[in-house]
């Protein structure tokens, strides 16, 4: 929060460093406040909506004050007078309707003008704060709905539904419990924000160094260390940070000049370091906003969606450490110079305390049933006792450090708000207008054809919307559209919806606009899209294993004992040969005659135990283990030249 703002006006200086740090902790902790059930404690009747709409309007002031109008202006550059204007009129705005809410939104038909009035000037502030935070995007997209929602009763078919007057409409998306103020922005509020302050306090207490120092002392000694320490980073920071491009930032500046240094191309390190981010939002116990989204939309425990992650998430971060792998046996990539490798008892002596938090956050979660929001504040509380002590750096951390950490946990959470609020009134239209019935019904016609159609679509257009909304934006609108035709036509729901999450994490990895794969570039001054192609061809799994495990829900532990453990050997070895394939290197270069017989079997091994008779199955998976072996072994060694 205190960056160098030294150009600013004295008023510029005093309102980034005091007034927006000041509204980023008071969003902070008003969701703490709500999550712990505060107004209970204390005997006070308040509205969920009026919490919610609280943080939403102070979030839109902290916009309006850090995010210039026009996209040519920097966030440092001066703040104009109507920024300012916009940002006092939020939080009025905010004051009004939190006083409010509950009589109006009861009386709207009987308050039409004030109704009406209220929500023009919170659809128009949230609308604009929206364009600020993320571009057009979604704003196109709830016009194209909004717009169907006022004629939907002059469309054919199955897409008729029921028009909604302009005056209905409108009230509708601010006023409605259905809508802005709607199940979406609830997560974001009372669970994703208290998931942030712990992952902001873990950075505060040396989080970050302590996972690069534990993945450099784990794989530094190994054949390409380099390229493996990112990735074993990125994933432990994953789990507390959620986000693809903050992980880049923060794991990055670290892991790829190393890969550079050790021999990885450019546009190698920034892919796979870009790679290996991305899956932290896939990564448990923590994952990503949209897991909590996810479990909201099952109405299943928070666990659940830990559990059915497990298996994916892992044959992800394997298929990355195995191209790491092959990728320096076939450039001759060398371990980590020695003198750059911390003792792992050493690092570990300083840093154990730092796995504390997550001790107690799954023990809350699986031991106690308890909500994850619970469970992340006792994290949070246990953390910052320990903190008080020492830290991972050697020092102690204090209460200025505390608010700092409030401050970014505000600051962090101030998109997410946004986009949750106005993809909750996507999803009131959809239900609103009868959309939800009619592409539910014009999906299922496309599914009975054929489902892996069906899923081919609802990828692409996962992957499309990707490149202008963030994941948990992406969730939120193909659960509402894609994910029940899924369930329809025979797709458990966990199935389903962890398929749309997959692919909608994926835009942050997929040309043209791959936001993860992009920002590692820059770090690694690589070409951007020869960059995004590269992670494309490195994280190859992430866009295969949702349909497998859409075809056989063993790989989200919905099967047996025997069918899980048969399902996910397999698959771990039809990643094995596949990314052999695709690196061209196993114990040797491989021809490409060779190349495509390990990619065979791999594929062999990676197709679902129950789409093949089981006499077929075992003499394929035999011939795909000899192969392997054979490989692996080094008798597959061609004298193919390594090109590029």
């Amino acid at each position: 929060m205190d960056a160098a703002l030294t150009d600013l006006s004295p008023r510029d200086r005093f309102t980034r460093r005091r007034i927006v740090p000041a509204l980023c902790i008071a969003i902070t902790l008003a969701a703490i406040f709500w999550s712990l059930g505060g107004p209970i404690r204390i005997g006070v009747r308040v509205y969920a909506e009026q919490i919610l709409v609280a943080v939403l309007t102070m979030g839109l002031a902290v916009c309006f004050l850090t995010r210039r109008a026009s996209s040519r202006s920097t966030d440092t550059a001066p703040i104009p007078l109507y920024d300012y204007a916009l940002a006092a009129i939020a939080l009025v705005y905010g004051v009004y309707l939190t006083w409010v809410f509950p009589d109006l939104s009861q009386n709207v038909f009987f308050r039409q003008t004030e109704a009406i009035i209220v929500a023009s000037i919170g659809l128009a502030l949230l609308l604009e704060g929206l364009r600020r935070a993320i571009g057009w995007s979604l704003i196109v997209i709830l016009a194209m709905i909004g717009g169907y929602a006022l004629f939907a009763d002059q469309f054919p078919g199955p897409l008729e539904g029921r028009g909604i007057s302009l005056q209905r409409l409108i009230s509708f998306t601010i006023l409605d419990s259905a809508a802005m103020a709607g199940a979406a922005l609830y997560i974001a509020v009372a669970v994703v924000i208290p998931f942030i302050l712990l992952a902001r306090l873990l950075l505060a207490t040396g989080g970050s160094a302590f996972f690069s120092d534990l993945s450099a002392s784990l794989m530094g000694r190994y054949r390409g260390g380099a390229g493996k320490i990112a990735i074993v980073g990125s994933a432990l920071f994953g789990t507390i940070s959620g986000s693809a491009v903050s992980n880049v930032a923060s794991t990055g500046g670290i892991t790829i000049p190393l890969m550079k240094e050790s021999g990885y191309r450019p546009h190698t390190a920034a892919a796979i370091e870009a790679s290996a981010s991305t899956g932290g939002q896939l990564m448990p116990p923590i994952m990503g906003a949209a897991a909590f989204l996810l479990a909201e939309n099952l109405g299943v425990p928070f666990t659940d969606v830990i559990i059915a992650a497990i298996v994916p998430s892992l044959l992800y971060f394997f298929s990355l450490f195995i191209f790491a792998d092959l990728e320096a046996g076939r450039r001759g990539i060398m371990p980590v110079e020695e003198s750059r490798i911390p003792a792992v008892l050493t690092t570990i002596m300083r840093g154990w305390f730092l796995l504390l938090p997550f001790v107690v956050l799954l023990v809350g979660l699986f031991a106690y049933a308890m909500r994850p929001e619970t469970a992340a504040l006792y994290a949070v509380g246990v953390l910052f006792l320990i903190a008080l002590v020492r830290t991972y750096e050697g020092g102690r951390i204090g209460f200025r450090d505390l608010a700092d950490a409030l401050a970014r946990t505000g600051q962090a959470s101030v998109e997410i708000v946004i986009i949750c609020a106005v993809a909750g009134i996507i999803i009131g239209l959809f239900s609103l207008s009868g959309l939800s019935f009619g592409m539910t019904f014009f999906l299922v016609q496309i599914g009975q054809t054929s489902l892996f159609l069906l899923l081919l679509m609802t990828a692409l257009i996962c992957i499309v919307l990707g490149m202008g909304l963030p994941t948990v934006g992406v969730y939120l609108l193909l659960a509402t559209l894609a994910a029940p035709p899924l369930v329809q036509l025979g797709l458990i729901p966990m199935s389903a919806h962890l398929f749309v999450l997959y692919f909608g994490m994926l835009s942050m990895l997929t040309p043209p606009v791959a936001i993860a794969a992009f920002v590692a570039a820059s770090m690694a001054g690589a070409p951007p899209m020869r960059t995004g192609f590269e992670a494309v061809r490195i994280a190859w799994p992430a866009y295969v294993v949702p349909f497998l495990f859409a075809a056989s829900p063993s790989l989200i532990l919905a099967g047996t004992p025997v069918e899980n453990a048969v399902a996910f050997v397999t698959a771990a070895g039809g990643v094995t040969l596949v990314t052999a394939a695709i690196v061209g290197f196993a114990g040797g270069l491989l021809a490409t005659p060779m190349r495509l017989g390990v990619a065979l079997a791999g594929i062999v091994l990676l197709l679902p135990p129950d789409l093949l008779p089981v006499s077929g199955l075992l003499s394929l998976v035999a011939a795909a283990a000899g192969i392997a072996f054979w490989i692996l072994s080094g008798r597959a060694a061609s004298a193919v030249a390594a090109g590029e």
